[in-house]
C-alpha cells in the first residue's frame, strides 16, 4: 500500500523537470508566499495570546487558591477585642497555615488606587480585614463560617471562590479563542493557495494540454504544482514566523506592574511551537494545492 505521505517527503529533494512545468514569477506565486508569510505572523500571536492567558490565569488561580480573607465588622470600642477573638480562633483551626490582621497602612494601600494615597484610614468605619492563609490539606470553610458566626457575628469569611471561577473561565475562552484563531487562519491559507494553484493552472493550461499530449500523466503535472507551491508555502511561513517571534521578543518583559500586557511572548520549551507553524503551513499548501490539481486537471479533460 502506497504511502500518503512519501511525495510530501520528497518536496525537498531537486526535481528540474517538475521546475520547469510551473512559473517560477507570476502573481500567484507573491500571492502565495504573502499569504503564507502574513497567515504565520498571526497565528504566532494568537498562539502567544492563547498560551499568555494560561499562564497568567494559572498565576492568579494559584495566589488565590491557598488565601482566605476575613472582613470583619463591629463598634471601635470591640474591633480590637473581636479582632483578637478571630485571630485565637484561627489559630486553633485545623488547615489553617496562619493568620493576621492587615494594618492600617496595608488598609491604605489597597484603597490608595481608588481614593489616592492620603484617605484619613482612622476616621473612617472601614472593617477589619485579617488574612488567612490555608495549609496542606486545607481548612473546612462552612465549619469555620460557624466559627465565625458564634465568636464574632461581624466576622464573614471570602476564600475568593467568586474571584477564581472566573479567571478559570476567562483563560479557558481566551485559550478557546486562540486555537480557534489559528484554525481560521489556517483554513483561510489553505483556501488562499487553492486559489492561486487554481488560478496558476488556468493560466498554463495550454502548457499541461501540451504536456499530456507529449505523454506525461496528471500525476507527474500535479506534482510539479504541489511542489512549487508548497515549497513557496513553506518560505512564506518561515519568514512569517521569524517575523512573529522577533516582535514577540520585542514586547516588554512580564512583570508584575503590567500584568497580562508584559505577559505576552513564550518562555521555556514554548519558543519551540512557533517552529512548528511553517511545516504546518507546507502539508497544508501540500494538501490544498494536491487536490486543486487534481480537480483542475480533471476540468481540462
Amino acid at each position: 500500500m502506497p504511502n500518503p505521505l512519501a511525495p510530501l517527503a520528497a518536496l525537498l529533494l531537486p526535481d528540474a523537470r517538475s521546475d520547469r512545468v510551473v512559473p517560477p514569477s507570476g502573481h500567484t506565486s507573491w500571492l502565495t508566499l504573502f499569504t503564507a508569510g502574513a497567515m504565520t505572523f498571526l497565528c504566532v500571536f494568537a498562539l502567544a495570546l492563547s498560551l499568555a492567558s494560561g499562564r497568567l490565569a494559572h498565576r492568579w488561580s494559584d495566589a488565590l487558591a491557598r488565601t482566605a480573607t476575613i472582613r470583619l465588622s463591629a463598634p471601635p470600642e470591640q474591633m480590637q477585642v473581636q479582632t483578637d477573638a478571630v485571630l485565637a480562633l484561627l489559630a486553633t483551626t485545623p488547615g489553617i497555615e496562619s493568620a493576621r490582621a492587615l494594618s492600617d497602612a496595608e488598609n491604605r494601600a489597597l484603597l490608595a488606587p481608588w481614593f489616592g494615597p492620603d484617605l484619613p484610614i482612622e476616621e473612617l468605619p472601614l472593617p477589619r480585614l485579617i488574612e488567612v492563609i490555608e495549609a496542606d490539606p486545607g481548612y473546612d470553610g462552612e465549619g469555620l463560617r460557624q466559627r465565625l458566626s458564634a465568636e464574632a457575628p461581624g466576622a464573614v469569611l471570602d476564600d475568593h471562590t467568586r474571584w477564581r471561577r472566573p479567571l478559570a473561565e476567562a483563560a479557558a475562552r481566551l485559550r478557546l479563542l486562540g486555537w480557534m484563531s489559528i484554525l481560521l487562519i489556517g483554513t483561510a491559507m489553505a483556501a488562499m493557495v487553492t486559489l492561486a494553484a487554481s488560478a496558476s493552472l488556468e493560466a498554463n493550461a495550454q502548457v499541461v494540454r501540451v504536456l499530456r499530449l507529449v505523454g506525461a500523466n496528471d500525476t507527474f503535472i500535479a506534482r510539479a504544482f504541489v511542489r512549487r507551491f508548497t515549497l513557496r508555502a513553506l518560505t512564506g511561513a518561515g519568514v512569517g514566523a521569524l517575523a512573529g517571534m522577533i516582535g514577540i521578543l520585542m514586547l516588554p518583559r512580564a512583570d508584575a506592574a503590567g500584568g497580562f500586557l508584559t505577559g505576552l511572548g513564550f518562555t521555556g520549551a514554548g519558543w519551540i511551537l512557533p517552529l512548528l507553524l511553517p511545516p504546518a503551513a507546507g502539508a497544508v499548501a501540500f494538501f490544498a494545492t494536491r487536490r486543486a490539481a487534481l480537480r483542475k486537471l480533471r476540468e481540462f479533460r
